[in-house]
Formats: structure tokens, sequence, C-alpha cells
């Protein structure tokens, strides 16, 4: 049986629910919409609908005789499918309320398979522009911080998504230059066609060329009947993130330069060029000022990039950011996981403090992971950070059974830095040897003797 004090309880659970009277004013916003849209609930009521929720079409409803209204919205980076309601008293209308059917992606494309047979053009190009949107995913919102390097960064973003021209994302491994990239797809014009990103250190020469720019039917031995197309063809219109740019062989440059400047691009194999519009979004750990000097880099190609520049800050440069990271990441974990981390002792972000993260905000959420692991209760304490320190921590008898102390504490500092280098760049060697500055040869001589695997 309902009561009627609960109310309120029922009025809170309604998806976006939302009422405006007769001026179009909101007389009523439940804080599950104020949270969805991003409003404050006490500042909204009284103000015009369109100032606290520009895309709204409620006040449509207010004159002429159409009662019930369902709407698609999206906004901001969210989507919803609302329906809206006349409130009339007496006859006259004196207000409308809305509420949401759907607020989330995977409860319309449901529906959309369900009645696919049934629906009329216009939902079927939401359908595709929603799949279309799935391919990023990480918005301005994921950038976690307020230090004045990330309040920066945002405002490099901001500008950057205001333009069309081609951006170049440098900074070291783990700052999140990926982040930024879908960040700028996600505030952009172009942000309802797709965001296709490829790593350009990931294939050999011989394929780079096929899955950048496709190819056709028969162009080589073992090539798809029919033939594929490129990364270029797949973000026609919309955005290809080429990561690790610096990386790109040099017999593919002269290609992606000529792409940059015809807007077209040609199959492996092909008698013509395939007109693209797509936008350019390059990253990179290293200075590709430096690989031009070397000759590692055209410098044609360089220019062409580096039209826009957005520079992400490492970590040490904004440690003020730690706790709202650390944070961020225990919320993550706390679904994960199943705890219930609810704050951090002083001494974990002072202990945090002193480490200079060459692994950036990634090792930053390794570590937070890790310590996770062993973390009870809902605080989480330093003790979580070095669990060897109680329990795995070799003492100075055994020391001195194993061999000379010094030359065994060496060496289990350097098993340990290897494995954390390599745990930092996903096994990537190069990286891990270029970080360790020796010689790839040297790092598996060293894994050998170390017994790392």
């Amino acid at each position: 049986m309902i009561i009627d004090r609960d109310f309120e309880f029922f009025l809170e659970n309604i998806l976006g629910l939302m009422v405006i009277n007769e001026e179009g004013n909101v007389v009523y916003m439940n804080r599950q919409c104020a949270d969805y849209i991003k409003m404050d609930q006490g500042k909204s009521i009284g103000k015009y609908i369109t100032e606290v929720f520009p895309p709204s079409k409620m006040q449509n409803l207010l004159k002429g005789n159409k009662a019930i209204n369902t709407d698609f919205y999206f906004h901001d980076g969210r989507m919803s499918v609302s329906t809206q309601a006349q409130l009339k008293k007496d006859g006259k209308v004196v207000g409308v309320i809305e509420y949401d059917i759907i607020q989330d992606l995977n409860s319309l494309e449901d529906i959309l398979d369900k009645y696919a047979l049934v629906l009329n053009d216009e939902m079927k190009y939401y359908r595709e522009q929603f799949r279309n949107l799935r391919r990023t995913k990480y918005s301005i919102e994921n950038l976690i911080g307020n230090s004045k390097k990330m309040n920066d960064l945002r405002k490099q973003i901001e500008m950057a998504a205001a333009s069309n021209s081609t951006v170049i994302i440098t900074g070291e491994t783990g700052t999140g230059k990926e982040l930024v990239a879908h960040s700028i797809h996600n505030l952009s014009s172009r942000k309802l066609s797709g965001f296709v990103k490829i790593n350009a250190a990931n294939f050999p020469e011989t394929l780079a060329e096929s899955e950048f720019f496709g190819y056709e039917d028969g162009a080589f031995t073992g090539a798809k009947k029919g033939g594929k197309k490129g990364k270029f063809e797949l973000a026609d219109g919309g955005t290809l993130f080429i990561d690790e740019v610096s990386q790109m062989p040099m017999l593919l440059q002269p290609k992606l330069l000529r792409a940059l400047q015809e807007h077209e691009i040609d199959r492996l194999g092909g008698e013509k060029s395939i007109p693209v519009n797509v936008r350019i979004i390059a990253a990179t750990n290293e200075d590709l000022r430096d690989m031009v000097k070397a000759g590692k880099f055209r410098e044609d190609l360089f220019y062409r990039l580096n039209v826009f520049t957005i520079d992400v800050p490492p970590l040490r440069e904004r440690l003020e950011d730690l706790p709202e990271l650390v944070m961020y990441r225990i919320e993550q974990l706390n679904l994960e996981m199943g705890k219930n981390i609810l704050k951090v002792d002083d001494s974990v972000y002072a202990y945090l403090k002193k480490y200079t993260w060459p692994g950036n905000v990634r090792e930053l959420y390794n570590i937070v992971e890790k310590a996770m692991n062993y973390a009870n209760g809902d605080t989480l304490k330093l003790e979580y950070f070095r669990p060897d320190s109680k329990n795995g921590a070799m003492d100075l008898v055994s020391l001195s059974k194993l061999g000379t102390p010094i030359d065994i504490v060496k060496r289990e500092a350097e098993r340990k830095l290897i494995m954390h280098v390599l745990e930092i760049y996903k096994g990537n060697k190069t990286k891990a040897a270029e970080y360790l500055k020796i010689s790839r040869p040297l790092l598996y001589q060293k894994m050998s003797r170390l017994g790392i695997k």
C-alpha cells in the first residue's frame, strides 16, 4: 500500500523528472534529473526552462492542443528519450511535466533491435549516430584535477575542438594523451561521426599502408575478397587519432602528407583516388623536432601536423591533483572489487608525493589498484601500499646466508625496478630499455640473469 509520506521517495526515483509552470519556469526538478543534467537543484527553481536545460522543448507544449510529446535529447555528451505531457486544471494548461524513458545507449539499442522492422527513417538515423558515438570512450569530464595546469589543458582542448585544424598531442607515457584526443572529438562539430584510432607502432612497414589506406581485391596474396577499407575511409567525416605518430615508417610518411594536403587517399592496388574528409589528431611521447633533425621524421609532414599543439603535463608537475585522482580511481575500484573505501589517510598522500611518477597517471592508477587488493574497512592506509614491509622483507640473518648482503639487495632492487618499468610499459621492452637508458639486448641479459620472464 502506498503511504502519502512516501510520495517524495517515488518522485525522486523517476528518471529525469521536471515540471514547469504556465510561464515556462521550473517549479520542480528531482535530484536524479539535476545530477544527470549537471545543474544545481535549488538554483534551478524559478528559472526559465531553457536557462536550466537549453535543448528543452517542454515549453512548446504550453500552447496548442498536443497533450503528449516524446522527444530525443543529446546534450553535453549525454542522451535521453523523454516524454512530456500537458498539465491541465479546469481545462486550462497550467504547466508541463517531463520524465525520461531512456538514459543510456544500451537500453535504446535494445528497443531499436526489437522494433527494427517498424522504425521510421529518423529513428534509424539516430541509431547509426549512437553507434558512431560509442567509438569514443572518454570526454573532457574524465580529465581529473583542478590544478592550474589541468585547467589550462581543458581550455586548450576547448580551443582545439572549435577548430578543424590538425592537432599534435605531446606528453610522457601514461599522461592521458588518448583521453585528450577523445575529449577534442566529443566537443567538436564532428562528434556525431566516427572516432577511429590507430597506433602507428603496432604494424610492420609491410602492413602499415594497408591498415591506414586499405586495399583492393587481389592487391596481394591473402588479401580479403572484395578489398578492405583503411582507417582513413572508416574515419570519413570524423576524426582519425594516430597514436605514436613518431613511429610511423618513413616510407609511409609521404602518403600521410598527401592525404592531409589533398584530402584523398589511394588504396593499395587501387587505380583511382578516394576523397576523404578526416580530421587528424596525432600523439607522441617523443620530440618530433629532434627526430626531424636526426632524419627520422619528415620535416614537411611535421609542419603539416604541427598546427595546434597540446602538451599534456606529467603527474609530477601537478601533484596537487593526487587526492582527486586517487579518489576517482578508488570509486571505480570499489565497484569492480566490491569494496567500500571512503577515505584515504593523509600519510598516503605524503608518501605518494615523494615519488617522481615516470609512468604518470597510468602508473598511479596501477599502484592504487595494488593497494586496494590489500585494503580492509573504509580507509586506504599507507601499509596497503607497502605490503612487503611486514611479511615479505628479508632480515639481516637471511641476507647473510644468501651471500654478500649489499649485492643481494642491489640485485633485488634492480629486479624490482625492471619489473616495475616493464609493468608501466605493458611489457614493451623497447620502451622499457629507453626509460632505463640501456640497450634492448642488455635488458634481455638482465632479465635472464634476474629470472624475469
